[in-house]
């Protein structure tokens, strides 16, 4: 008689065929996301999302014990996106056509795409591949104002220009692979960061696996992945005590994306950590902290610093504040206020007051809250930069990565919840034409800020209720 296999072998068969099938549908649903999917086509795009977000939350609970499996998948399907021009967003129309230019020597913070095409007889002997597909590609908005990425975005640029300089698919691809380097970078660190703090390490996933994540950086080219990898490894040198190479990668990390200039007030109690004394010695270390990050950035930014420069850089960022409208949440509340009461638009005035009172809530959370341990701190950040962009007139889908990451250290979950509902601004972008429905923008603001006051409220008082009979 033939031998019947032991009950836990066959259940491990079958919980191996499962994870195989959910991931196959799972990379189907990628598939088609990338390559079937056009961006007015809001039900396709939301259904798709959705059945992504169940499966990944499917996958990470059932296989959340085996990290390389977990890990293989994110890879796999992020490799799906490969050969794929992203069909979300034309913004790396406008990467391609900076690393061009810089790299046939060009200043990119200089001069417009729009200039460059209007006075061809100037530019005549700096011929851009392409040129007139990438300013299509683009959008005239797009094209019409200065570079505002920063110098290792624009190196990262350059690499794609320098290896396929003629082909937009291929650009494409080389920007790919340095965003998946990337987010390999992050697992790297980030579950070497979790394993320091005493954190499940299955809690990377979370950012890894998910399907904002994949779709928005390896699927749309962003790169807050690359800044973010610089900050989880300096968070995570930081937490070792490796300040003066941390203050080098966050100095880095803005070099990529400015967002992190935010969090430096946030640093300042950190250095007082474990006996919280207040002496020469500790204040010494985090001036220096704050010198390295700096001059980290400065010493990136050189090679095109002028006092044209300077006006252009600091022009172009200025519109996201003055002139740019897109998903905002208490931003969009005042505005209603501002029409109702005044009868325009208000966003130049508010655009300028707005940042104050972030500047504000952080020197807040700097001072008056112990950020003197590595899980505090990072805490700090995630509501400092959330707070951030629930004033900010503008939020991209692909800006709540920085949320998203940073909750994967604390014990807070509303980022995660906020990656799945921001996909509801996608709505705006219809066959007709761009058109925000404030309806789903209110969803999208409600079910976060509701997650997020029951975390911060209602989940603690009923932990707090819970204790004595856990502990009896």
């Amino acid at each position: 008689m033939a031998r019947l296999m032991p009950t836990s072998i066959v259940n491990s068969i079958r919980t191996q065929k499962f994870a195989i099938l959910l991931a196959l549908v799972t990379a189907v649903l990628y598939w088609f996301f990338a390559y079937e999917l056009e961006r007015s086509d809001f039900i396709r795009l939301i259904t798709l999302f959705a059945g992504l977000f169940i499966l990944t939350y499917q996958l990470i609970k059932m296989f959340g014990w085996n990290f390389w499996l977990l890990a293989g998948m994110g890879v796999v399907f992020r490799l799906i996106f490969l050969p794929a021009i992203p069909n979300l967003s034309q913004d790396f129309y406008r990467f391609l056509w900076d690393g061009r230019a810089l790299a046939l020597g060009m200043n990119p913070y200089l001069f417009t795409p729009e200039q460059y095409l209007s006075e061809t007889g100037l530019f005549s002997f700096i011929p851009i591949a392409q040129a007139r597909e990438l300013y299509a590609g683009m959008g005239e908005l797009n094209g019409s104002h200065y570079s505002n990425y920063p110098p290792l975005n624009q190196l990262c640029f350059a690499i794609a220009a320098l290896i396929s300089g003629k082909s937009i698919l291929g650009s494409a691809i080389v920007l790919r692979l340095l965003i998946i380097l990337a987010d390999i970078g992050i697992l790297y660190f980030g579950r070497k960061l979790l394993k320091a703090l005493q954190l499940p390490e299955k809690q990377i996933f979370w950012y890894f696996l998910n399907p904002f994540i994949i779709i928005e950086m390896t699927g749309n080219l962003h790169f807050e992945g690359v800044m973010l990898f610089f900050v989880v490894w300096s968070l995570y040198l930081l937490h070792k005590g490796k300040w003066v190479w941390a203050a080098v990668l966050l100095g880095l990390s803005v070099s990529v994306k400015l967002l992190p200039l935010l969090f430096l007030p946030l640093f300042f109690r950190y250095a007082f950590q474990k006996e919280g004394i207040f002496n020469l010695q500790r204040l010494s270390r985090v001036v220096l902290f704050y010198v390295l990050t700096l001059l980290t950035v400065v010493i990136t930014f050189l090679p095109f610093l002028s006092g044209e420069f300077a006006d252009n850089f600091a022009a172009t960022i200025g519109l996201w504040f003055q002139k740019f409208e897109f998903n905002a949440s208490i931003y969009y509340i005042i505005r209603w206020i501002g029409f109702q009461t005044i009868g325009w638009n208000i966003i130049a005035s508010v655009g300028k007051i707005l940042p104050l009172v972030v500047i504000g809530f952080l020197l807040l959370l700097s001072f008056f809250r112990k950020n003197t341990e590595t899980k505090p701190l990072i805490t700090a950040l995630l509501f400092g930069v959330s707070f951030y962009f629930l004033l900010s007139t503008t939020v991209h889908p692909w800006y709540v990565a920085t949320p998203l990451i940073l909750s994967v250290f604390t014990k807070y979950r509303f980022a995660i919840v906020w990656s799945a509902f921001v996909m509801l601004s996608y709505s705006a972008y219809g066959a007709e034409g761009f058109s925000e429905n404030l309806w789903l923008v209110a969803l999208e603001y409600v079910v976060v800020a509701g997650f997020l006051l029951w975390e911060l409220f209602l989940k603690k008082s009923r932990q707090n209720s819970l204790q004595p009979i856990e502990n009896g």
